[in-house]
């Protein structure tokens, strides 16, 4: 045992906790307990078509971490599951989304492997954890500012799972969206998320790369302007700013930009980084990707046109903002 009282038995057991946990958001385990109370896994394993022995498992993984206290074959809540059950969805980014990322961890920090589309990860996945991600740390920060503007067709950077544009547009009935997103995976939960939210005919998905617009029609007329969770994707900081430029060409009749993302953390001591932060600083820096501070934000909006209006901060990952943007001219 270390300083901290943290064993590498424990250190051993919590990695499967991680990933049991994404897998009982998956297979509605979380949901039923959070329903019920309590679940009776040989049961639910045979009425969901689950393998039981594979269940109790993943039942004692998640125990070893104190998220559900078994006794038998039933669990309920642990200390630790209300927590687990909020955070269930960065878990999910983690294991799922980013899980090939790590699982090839030791290849990818090679330079001579560093080459071309080196890495991969499931870009579905991770719009399903961003989904939620965004209904609990981002849309509380999101919908209060959003709600105050004018406008009447909205784009969406990267849009992922598309929820943002369904929640604009159902809150606002004369509202089209757009939504823009590079992943082939991306764009196929969000064109069924859209279509099964009833909003085909006013929400439309395209595939475009958001570093690299170009004019297109179906770009015309959008006056607001939203990015989540990619903005580091701009950077380096001279692309930075080329890419905020070109944006404002690329959709000329812009009243407002919101842009949201996370930004590198600077003050916390390596045991002390929160929930998320180090898997997604960790993750980036894997890929190659460079995570701005938030002072380097400031210069490139002013060289790029772009005027800040307001500047909003958002706890998960730590030092998360929206920066609120208008053309400056």
């Amino acid at each position: 045992m270390n300083s901290s009282g943290t064993t590498m038995t424990q250190v051993y057991n919590h990695a499967l906790a991680a990933w049991s946990i994404s897998a009982a958001w998956e297979t509605g385990v979380f949901d039923a307990i959070r329903e019920h109370g309590l679940v009776h896994l040989d049961r639910f394993a045979a009425e969901r078509g689950l393998d039981a022995g594979s269940l109790r498992e993943l039942a004692r993984a998640l125990s070893a971490a104190d998220i559900v206290s078994r006794d038998g074959d039933t669990v309920r809540p642990g200390p630790n599951f209300a927590e687990a059950d909020r955070t269930k969805s960065l878990f999910h980014w983690m294991t799922r989304g980013c899980g090939e990322l790590f699982d090839t961890l030791p290849d990818l920090i090679r330079k001579d492997n560093r080459v071309g589309d080196f890495y991969r990860r499931d870009a579905a996945a991770i719009s399903v954890a961003c989904r939620e991600i965004n209904a609990e740390w981002w849309d509380p920060i999101f919908l209060p500012v959003v709600r105050d503007l004018d406008f009447q067709y909205v784009a969406d950077l990267g849009c992922g799972s598309g929820e943002r544009l369904i929640r604009l547009a159902r809150s606002r009935p004369g509202v089209r969206g757009l939504g823009i997103d590079a992943a082939d995976g991306a764009i196929e939960v969000a064109t069924k998320s859209v279509a099964e939210a009833g909003l085909a005919d006013r929400i439309s998905i395209t595939q475009d790369d958001a570093t690299a617009l170009q004019p297109r029609p179906e770009y015309a007329g959008v006056d607001l302007l939203t990015s989540f969770m990619m903005g580091h994707d701009f950077w380096p900081r001279a692309e930075a700013v080329a890419s905020l430029r070109r944006m404002r060409e690329v959709f000329p009749d812009l009243k407002h930009f919101l842009l949201a993302d996370a930004t590198r953390t600077t003050s916390y001591p390596d045991s002390e980084m929160p929930v998320f932060s180090m898997a997604f600083e960790f993750a980036h820096a894997v890929m190659g990707d460079y995570l701005p501070t938030l002072d380097e934000w400031g210069p490139v909006f002013e060289e790029a046109g772009w005027r800040l209006v307001g500047q909003h901060p958002i706890s998960v990952p730590a030092e998360s903002v929206m920066f609120h943007l208008v053309p400056a001219n």
